[in-house]
């Protein structure tokens, strides 16, 4: 595999791992603010952001609220998604990082 291929699968596994990231953090921020009467979910605009923000998310928060289920009313599965997230792309570079190495 040449260097250039490599680099590009690096930044294309960053850039969806931090797409995913953001996605996670934008559901969690939107589900406040529903909470607290900011966001009028009325609004067409919003709900169907939100209803976005829940189908991209939802189905990796599911399987983790089955393992962790909110505990006292506090939904632990975004954090652990991004600690998972995290953990993918410390792994990622580094296997990128090695691949470089040993391509040269």
């Amino acid at each position: 595999m040449s260097v250039a291929l490599i680099d590009a699968l690096s930044w294309l596994v960053g850039a969806v791992l931090d797409l995913a990231w953001f996605l996670v953090i934008a559901a969690v921020v939107a589900s406040w603010l529903i909470a607290f009467g900011v966001l009028n979910m009325q609004n067409q605009v919003v709900r169907q952001i939100v209803r976005t923000l829940e189908g991209l998310t939802e189905p990796v928060f599911r399987p983790v609220r089955r393992i962790i289920p909110p505990i006292g009313g506090l939904d632990l599965s975004p954090i652990v998604v991004l600690l998972a997230i995290g953990v993918l792309q410390v792994f990622f570079d580094r296997l990128f990082a090695s691949l470089i190495v040993h391509a040269m």
